[in-house]
């Protein structure tokens, strides 16, 4: 869905025919394929986690816990009606296949859930600069994709520790820092519920992030919660002293948007009243 799929060759993908199939093209080249029942067993899975990546979810959902083969034995669905009769009844496919591009291993930024865990570990501070110098640039939208997709790697390896321990902290706390720089951006792209949630998020288990508590601030004064905002940036000044005159600020421009609200609704209610 606007993005084309890519194929890692030599990452054992689930459907090894595909990749069989790709090594007979050219860029460039469209063709048919028909395969045997043998050769797509997996496909119902497969086609399971290419829509979720469409849909912006994960495509590890519901594959966590038990191997493939275990998993088509499962009589439960997959979600998608025509994949769960795909898999009670299995069925030779015929995949058009359309190459456009051809790559060279190093010179493309694979996405983060076809990354070894290694690999995500390198890839995190190259991504978190890139998206810095996006932001510089003023393309914002772009910056919190990838501050969006380091996040993503650093989720992905903090789920595969203990909830606490010390990895899992350590993981937490390079997080927080890019989960910071994403609701900037979203504060930008006037995305303010999405930062309230992501904040509050930070402050429950770092009560004393001076910008998790002011970026909320500013959330919260967007939407017109006035007491959170203020209370949020009491709190900013409270943390942090120096911090005064940039609250004093918002503080204004708070004050000066009740001001000019508080006249609309003046005239709106007058207006109502004089009929």
């Amino acid at each position: 869905r606007g993005k084309p799929m890519e194929l890692i060759a030599g990452k054992k993908f689930k459907l090894p025919v595909w990749e069989a199939a790709l090594r007979t093209m050219r860029a460039g080249e469209r063709a048919r394929f028909r395969c045997d029942v043998k050769h797509v067993v997996l496909y119902p899975l497969v086609a399971k986690s290419l829509r979720n990546i469409a849909a912006g979810k994960d495509p590890l959902e519901g594959q966590r816990h038990c191997c493939s083969v275990a998993q088509l034995h499962e009589h439960y669905s997959l979600g998608y009606a025509d994949l769960d009769e795909l898999q009670k009844n299995p069925q030779p496919l015929i995949f058009d296949i359309e190459v456009l591009k051809v790559e060279a291993p190093g010179s493309y930024q694979q996405d983060p859930w076809a990354m070894t865990d290694e690999e995500k570990l390198q890839a995190v501070p190259l991504i978190h600069k890139e998206g810095n110098e996006l932001y510089r640039q003023g393309k914002v939208q772009e910056a919190a994709a990838k501050y969006y997709d380091a996040i993503a790697c650093l989720k992905n390896l903090q789920m595969k520790e203990q909830p606490g321990s010390p990895d899992w902290i350590e993981l937490d706390q390079k997080i927080t820092p890019l989960l910071l720089n994403y609701c900037q951006c979203k504060l930008q792209c006037e995305e303010y519920y999405e930062v309230l949630d992501h904040c509050s998020s930070i402050l429950n288990k770092y009560e004393d992030n001076v910008k998790a508590y002011f970026k909320r601030g500013k959330a919260h004064a967007a939407v017109w919660n006035v007491a959170e905002a203020q209370a949020d940036f009491a709190k900013v000044l409270a943390l942090d002293p120096s911090l005064r005159p940039v609250v004093a600020k918002e503080l204004r421009s708070l004050e000066a948007r009740l001001r000019e609200k508080d006249a609309e609704d003046k005239i709106r209610f007058k207006g109502i009243f004089s009929q």
